[in-house]
């Protein structure tokens, strides 16, 4: 008896095959090989087309089913993770509209500010914990007045793992969790937006039905079952967005837990009983995957968009692939902490909700032609993602939200020992590796979505932690000496 996760990121869609009593991975794949394109028609833009996604969610399925050599009729459940806060657009016959505007797009920036500003900051923030910012009901805004042609022809809009869904099981359907991450959610009557909707002039209508986030929410059709490889009647019982997946792939359930991620964004995550907010809005509160009306739980993020993505960057363009992110590391070792007063400001990939939606852009300062070389550019990369991460969490700090200890999966940048030790001595945090990711939680969120495990213990069995990185007292006045210049230069901007 198998469960199967799919993770739609911004790069590619992977797919996971769990054994279901013993929680072990059988088989796992992903699609592209090479990242998934990121259009950018005009400076701000990200947009990928749905379609896509969809192809490379068949092609992972196919992959893992072969690679695990089961039978389509043994997969008993399909759990989805998704990048969050994007938004699909579809008319009566599931055409889609547009491409998506994704996660790190900007354009919608000053519809939710203005919206921000006309219904008032205290108000909005009472019934919505954010700003509507640049999120998914913004870029809704957005299309509605720029391509009104496109908006009149929708009858539903949808967040990407919504879309993934649909394609699967012919049904239209979303999640209070998700509606809260798009901006869409109203904390205090506990439904959607009815004063946001009023305010844009969107159709109640557009919305899709609410399904729990842990429970069937369709069955896949026997033309999508061809496509994946699956058997018809397989239902899809869990879909979250990929930060709160994440936080729930790691058992980071109840207040006081944090969980992090470093792909091409990098988030921290804090789970919260209380349902507060940052005044700014520079981090942001969600419902999280365990709330429930009886035991409220909310996720407190933080995002910095430009993380994984400028890594990738550096090795692409400027070392044009020459090297691997391996030896990459090991280069960055051969400079010191600081990177003998290179710094970097990671902020290249859109307008960033930490710094209230501002978009700087990627920057180096203090670049000396006659000392620094490759190792102090790629140290003074990780450095500058770590810091800018550390500068989110004191926000988090001031909401409330502590951190003693960081659980991440052993992925991404966290495969970067730089990037682990600069982040476990600047904020004094011991950081647990865990033998999973979004993929392999979306699949044990299917199990306790289906009834198969009774909990979320029972859905955790397996989950082992695979390193632990303890904070060296003796490094911390160096990283906490350049991280005050690193903000000096921030803050001159």
């Amino acid at each position: 008896m198998y469960f199967i996760g799919f993770d739609l990121g911004s790069s590619s869609v992977k797919a996971c095959l769990l054994e279901a009593d013993s929680g072990h991975v059988v088989a796992s794949a992903f699609f592209p090989e090479t990242e998934m394109p990121i259009e950018a028609p005009q400076p701000g833009f990200a947009e990928q087309q749905p379609s896509a996604w969809w192809k490379n969610a068949c092609r992972a399925s196919k992959a893992v089913m072969q690679q695990a050599n089961v039978r389509p009729e043994d997969v008993k459940a399909i759990g989805i993770s998704y990048q969050m806060h994007g938004l699909v657009i579809v008319d009566k016959e599931f055409n889609v509209l547009r491409p998506s505007i994704i996660w790190c797009d900007s354009r919608a920036v000053p519809y939710g500010n203005r919206a921000f500003d006309k219904l008032g900051h205290e108000y909005t923030l009472h019934h919505l914990l954010n700003s509507p910012g640049n999120f998914t009901a913004a870029k809704l805004a957005w299309v509605k007045e720029n391509e009104p042609d496109v908006y009149a022809q929708a009858t539903n809009f949808m967040l990407p793992g919504d879309y993934l869904a649909a394609c699967m099981t012919g049904e239209i359907v979303t999640t209070a969790s998700g509606l809260s991450e798009g901006a869409f959610w109203d904390f205090q009557e506990n439904q959607p937006a009815q004063f946001l909707l009023d305010y844009f002039g969107f159709d109640p209508a557009l919305i899709p039905t609410i399904k729990p986030t842990f429970a069937p929410q369709g069955e896949i059709t026997a033309s999508a079952a061809a496509e994946l490889g699956l058997a018809a009647g397989t239902p899809v019982t869990y879909r979250a967005g990929d930060q709160p997946n994440n936080a729930w792939s790691l058992n980071v359930l109840e207040p006081g837990q944090i969980a992090a991620t470093a792909g091409t964004s990098g988030v921290v995550y804090g789970v919260s009983d209380q349902a507060k907010y940052d005044p700014q809005s520079r981090v942001n509160t969600f419902l999280h995957v365990s709330n429930t009306k009886e035991a409220p739980r909310y996720g407190v993020l933080l995002c910095v968009n430009g993380t994984g993505i400028l890594n990738s960057w550096l090795r692409n363009q400027v070392l044009q692939r020459s090297i691997s992110y391996s030896d990459m590391n090991k280069l960055a070792h051969e400079a010191p902490i600081g990177a003998d007063g290179l710094f970097c400001l990671p902020f290249g990939n859109g307008a960033e909700r930490m710094l209230e939606n501002a978009d700087l852009g990627a920057s180096f300062h203090g670049l000396q032609l006659t000392r620094h070389g490759l190792p102090h550019l790629i140290r003074a990369a990780q450095e500058g993602i770590v810091f800018a991460l550390y500068y989110g969490i004191q926000i988090m700090e001031s909401v409330g939200v502590g951190l003693q200890k960081i659980r991440a999966g052993e992925a991404n940048m966290f495969q970067s020992p730089l990037f682990r030790d600069t982040l476990a001595n600047l904020t004094g945090a011991t950081i647990e590796l865990y033998n999973t990711d979004g993929a392999q939680g979306a699949a044990r969120g299917a199990g306790l979505g289906l009834g198969h495990y009774k909990n979320a213990q029972e859905a955790f069995t397996g989950l082992h932690v695979t390193k632990t990185i303890e904070p060296d007292m003796r490094a911390q006045e160096a990283y906490r000496d350049a991280y005050g210049k690193w903000l000096v230069k921030l803050n001159h901007l």
